[in-house]
């Protein structure tokens, strides 16, 4: 009985940590937002995360901020040629039923005119804005500056 009880605070601990990455409004889940650490005097940082569109609608982020930014900006980076160019859109669809990532070297979210480097193990709030969930703040996580991935 003992160790099914050990199994138990296993389980149910791993779940609190899994929790804490992942956030929800309406049909829409974020999971694991986070960023990079940035050198003292860098104006810019980005934002990364996986966001699912659990309904049978499709959604779009139309808008993002930080207290930690003047603005949130979203970028695609796309070949030409030989060459990755990084251009802003005005928003990221996410198809019913499906999910969108924002990761290193693809889609992103450009922090611009930062207020303060971000630290490595922080975490700065950021709120999203959905068409049709409406507002989210997440809590993004913030990385070692070279991470090409979140680690919880």
């Amino acid at each position: 009985m003992r160790s099914w009880g050990v199994a138990l605070l296993l389980v149910l601990g791993q779940a609190g940590v899994a929790g804490a990455h992942s956030h929800e409004k309406g049909d829409i889940q974020v999971r694991h937002p986070w960023s990079r650490a940035t050198p003292p005097g860098a104006m810019v940082a980005v934002g990364y995360m996986e966001i699912r569109n659990t309904g049978a609608q499709p959604d779009r982020l139309i808008a993002a901020s930080t207290p930690v930014a003047k603005s949130v900006e979203m970028h695609v980076t796309q070949r030409e040629g030989e060459v990755m160019k990084m251009r802003q859109v005005k928003d990221f669809e996410i198809p019913a039923r499906e999910r969108i990532t924002l990761r290193p070297g693809g889609s992103h979210l450009m922090l611009v005119g930062l207020e303060r480097p971000l630290k490595k193990g922080e975490r700065i709030t950021m709120r999203l804005r959905f068409e049709h969930a409406g507002e989210l703040q997440v809590e993004v996580e913030v990385q070692d500056i070279g991470a090409r991935k979140p680690h919880h």
